[in-house]
């Protein structure tokens, strides 16, 4: 015999059920903060989708920061098991964020033009934490710090950001540390430059390459941060054809160049002598 929907018993059994003074799972999650924290400015029904895609991915990079700073930190310590979990964990982290673009894909020119103009000024390029994140993988560009100024707060995090080490220049520095011969010009360089492929860190990478025995863990570091560099810019392209889908040429908000820019981003590389050097393998 059925039994009614009313009498199957939907509460585990042991279950809390009375959380009067006590934390309760949207307590630990802050859910009420996350949950209304979204402010369309117009009555489109697919504002909401490009407000929480935007918001999932700040919270994608949110964790993305904790991970390769504390990667960076543990790199500078010689410690590299645990980096490598973490730098592992980066590029899972970047799988979840291209599928988010498959989502937003869904919305159609017609749909994202019927509240664009409700954006204001607003441009995912003014997203402090996605700048962390390229000055963190050694993007290092100041004049990238003006959307910021505003917020004191904000500047100096960035600018700290900026004149660190970057996750690859700590992989260098790794590699002058054990013994091997990087011209002095790159080690002692100012921090706030880009760093720039260069003959003495290719030739080091080679010597890990060809005798991977020897050096097993800074050739698993290598393949780590080659895996990084591969989902982040796998990022960068669905980034690029989801906007060139939805907006194609057109200026994005805030003045940005769209498609142009993302275009160029694409073209640099955070880790050269890494790809460089399979063509000499």
């Amino acid at each position: 015999m059925s039994q009614d929907f009313n009498d199957v018993q939907v509460m585990p059994e042991g279950a809390h059920e009375n959380f009067d003074g006590e934390m309760s799972y949207g307590d630990y999650l802050g859910l009420d903060k996350i949950l209304s924290a979204q402010y369309p400015q117009s009555s489109e029904h697919d504002e909401p989708l490009f407000i929480i895609i935007h918001q999932a991915t700040e919270l994608w990079m949110k964790l993305i920061i904790h991970e390769i700073a504390a990667a960076q930190k543990l790199i500078s310590e010689d410690n590299l098991s645990p980096a490598f979990k973490m730098l592992s964990r980066v590029s899972k982290i970047q799988t979840q964020m291209i599928q988010s673009w498959s989502v937003l894909a869904t919305m159609t020119p017609a749909d994202y033009l019927s509240f664009r103009d409700s954006l204001g000024q607003s441009s995912g390029f003014q997203s402090y934490q996605y700048r962390e994140i390229e000055y963190r993988l050694g993007n290092k560009n100041r004049a990238l710090l003006k959307p910021h100024a505003h917020r004191e707060d904000l500047r100096v995090k960035l600018e700290k950001a900026l004149s660190d080490p970057s996750l690859y220049d700590q992989a260098i520095l790794l590699l002058e540390r054990r013994g091997f011969d990087i011209d002095p010009a790159i080690v002692n360089r100012d921090w706030q430059e880009r760093h720039k492929a260069h003959a003495s860190v290719e030739a080091a990478w080679s010597k890990i390459y060809h005798n991977t025995e020897e050096f097993w863990d800074l050739y698993e570091l290598a393949e780590k941060l080659v895996d990084l560099e591969d989902s982040f810019q796998q990022w960068r392209f669905r980034h690029l054809k989801t906007v060139s889908r939805i907006i194609g040429h057109r200026r994005g908000t805030g003045g940005t160049a769209g498609i142009n820019y993302l275009e160029k981003a694409l073209q640099y590389c955070f880790f050269p002598e890494l790809w460089d050097l399979r063509a000499s393998l």
